[in-house]
């Protein structure tokens, strides 16, 4: 089945966003969360795991470091470039594949746990991702996510881009994914169990003028919303940004430390 118009031509930007700067400058900091949902999971020696939308690979490396038979997939041959170097260095055998979230190439109940960290919940069309999660994972597998929720810092940060250069429309906030009841709605029907644990990633950067620097250079979408937008909105974009980031800030006026908070889920498939 095709995809409607809108969501094809919203996927097609989001791939070039992302293949945009270099995510993997970011997402290697984010290590820490793929770690924390490989235990969640339970991973076991030998299982087979699916990766969605993996980026550079934290969720991969992780099970790979438990002893899984991961895939590691994603829409952008560069992130999973980025991730087969790292797999490379720690001696980890893993299998990259380019991959759509929402038309995964596997049989139906392949994987005994499909992962996604910050990854699937860009997906324009949402019920068919989480209904493809499903469909490849086997009966009693687990599929585990990590979310930013609506409030956090990356979900407010994708509010105030969206102010600059408003979303297109009919298409779903990838924060709704950090919401238990949409969760619930997404996944509910084929789910045993739907297990929710609220935790807090911190980002660690010098200021608020670091951080916007380096999300400027290196993460696609706030890349492309600067590249977009003429020097005066750029600026002023710039001066929300910090605004948001500076009320952020537990750390004084010295340094950076900012949380967003996320979901850490564990769908237990029916």
């Amino acid at each position: 089945m095709n995809a409607p118009h809108d969501f094809i031509t919203v996927k097609t930007r989001q791939q070039a966003a992302w293949a945009s700067g270099d995510y993997a400058v970011i997402g290697t900091t984010l290590q820490g969360v793929g770690e924390s949902l490989a235990e969640a999971c339970d991973l076991r020696y030998d299982e087979a795991v699916l990766d969605v939308a993996a980026g550079n690979g934290n969720a991969t490396l992780a099970a790979a470091r438990r002893g899984c038979a991961v895939t590691s997939t994603d829409y952008v041959q560069a992130l999973l470039d980025r991730g087969a170097e790292r797999a490379r260095a720690e001696r980890l055998e893993v299998a990259f594949r380019v991959a759509d979230a929402e038309e995964l190439p596997f049989e139906d109940a392949s994987f005994d746990a499909v992962l996604s960290t910050f990854g699937v919940m860009f997906s324009p069309d949402q019920s068919r991702a989480a209904s493809e999660m499903l469909r490849v994972c086997r009966p009693g597998g687990r599929i585990g996510l990590a979310n930013w929720t609506p409030d956090s810092l990356v979900g407010r940060m994708f509010k105030v881009l969206g102010r600059h250069l408003p979303p297109p429309p009919g298409v779903q906030p990838p924060s709704l994914w950090g919401v238990e009841s949409h969760l619930r709605a997404l996944f509910g029907e084929q789910a045993a169990a739907i297990d929710v644990t609220p935790r807090i990633f911190n980002f660690r950067y010098r200021s608020a003028a670091h951080m916007i620097d380096v999300f400027r250079r290196w993460y696609g979408p706030v890349h492309k919303a600067f590249a977009a937008l003429p020097a005066d909105k750029a600026a002023a974009l710039e001066h929300d940004l910090t605004e948001l980031i500076d009320g952020a800030n537990r750390a004084g006026a010295g340094s950076l430390v900012a949380p967003s908070e996320y979901l850490e889920v564990v769908v237990t498939r029916r």
